[in-house]
């Protein structure tokens, strides 16, 4: 049972909610302005599609690592989380996908639940690489067959104009896979023309994309025309406070992503980052010529981030974790309301994180 201010769809209620074998069985309290008072927010706990590792561990590395950075994340608010590959040979990927499945059998306790894997690449333009690896190419049904069988794929982000993927897109999103378009050089067109065929989303949006211009709207144009889901990175670093408040002005479901490397939650230093050494450094992450690689951000401060941006607490957790619970399609996460999985995050009036709780299980603090 938790005491305070709980976040449920119908707004505020200042009460208590409980659970029942990891599921949420009741939620009791009166309608409230949570600013009245200094009793702990409750919110539904963090999920993240887009994370690569953290806690000095890569999710390239597989093994032990996923354990690592699944106990890291929670630490800061993230309950669920995909483990996102980066662009690599193809035994690597189809070995680091045997170990997430492996992983996701005997998934240790005290840490974030892994949902599945966000495969980012190698289907990418090989001119919008970014921190990606030098091993894009374009995608084909029957790997991609292959490569869903070693584990469960839920996202994919690649380049929507190289040839075939119009197809490859339309494929994938009629077997529920969710795709989105990312690390491309597309035109506005093509961008929409991937929606039409059964594009959900934008990876990492202004990011690794063509940006907008009045005459040529770009991969980013079609988003803030169009789209109804992106992820977007709000270390403050990645893009800029502007930016995100036209993207959220623009996109109704933009939900938050850390887009994580080994670095989070680490001092600075040297990480890896699938084959790549990058550098954490001044609250960012960069290859040795300074490209930005990833990040350090964690969940709690992408909320604290959108919160300085303007955005009402209650809206600032809906784009951490109704919106991409509704962007995957699982209605039983992201949410507190009876019958959900009892994944919550328990914060103090300064948005400072007091507990963590998955499937009703306290991972830290006292509940």
């Amino acid at each position: 049972m938790q005491f305070g201010n709980i976040r449920t769809p119908q707004g505020w209620r200042l009460g208590e909610i409980h659970w029942d074998k990891g599921r949420i069985s009741r939620i009791r309290g009166e309608s409230v302005d949570p600013d009245t008072n200094d009793h702990p927010r409750v919110l539904p706990g963090f999920i993240d599609l887009h994370v690569h590792g953290g806690g000095g561990a890569d999710v390239m590395e597989g093994g032990e690592a996923l354990a690592i950075l699944a106990r890291t994340h929670v630490r800061f608010g993230t309950t669920r989380l995909l483990a996102t590959t980066m662009t690599a040979p193809d035994t690597h990927i189809r070995q680091t996908l045997r170990e997430v499945a492996a992983y996701m059998e005997a998934p240790v306790l005290q840490a974030a639940q892994v949902l599945g894997v966000h495969l980012e690449g190698p289907y990418i333009n090989p001119g919008k690489l970014g921190a990606q690896p030098a091993y894009a190419r374009v995608g084909m049904t029957e790997e991609l067959d292959e490569l869903c069988a070693l584990a469960p794929i839920r996202l994919i982000t690649l380049a929507p104009e190289l040839s075939g993927h119009l197809a490859l897109i339309q494929y994938l999103s009629e077997r529920g896979v969710r795709v989105q378009l990312g690390h491309t050089l597309g035109s506005y067109e093509e961008g929409v023309e991937a929606l039409a065929n059964g594009a959900s989303g934008f990876a990492h949006l202004f990011n690794a994309m063509t940006g907008l211009h009045h005459r040529k709207p770009g991969m980013v144009g079609a988003a803030l025309a169009h789209a109804q889901y992106a992820e977007v990175i709000p270390d403050l670093l990645h893009v800029h406070p502007g930016a995100i408040r036209t993207a959220l002005r623009c996109i109704p479901n933009l939900y938050a992503v850390t887009d994580s490397t080994a670095a989070a939650g680490m001092h600075d230093g040297d990480y890896r980052l699938g084959e790549h050494t990058v550098t954490k450094c001044l609250g960012g992450v960069r290859l040795a010529d300074g490209t930005l690689a990833g990040s350090t951000l964690t969940m709690d401060q992408a909320l604290r981030n959108l919160v300085s941006l303007g955005l009402s607490l209650a809206e600032a957790s809906d784009r951490l974790s109704r919106y991409p619970a509704d962007f995957l399609g699982i209605s039983d996460i992201g949410r507190l309301q009876e019958g959900a999985s009892a994944d919550l995050v328990v914060l103090d009036p300064q948005l400072q994180i007091k507990a963590v709780v998955v499937e009703g299980r306290t991972i830290q603090g006292d509940t």
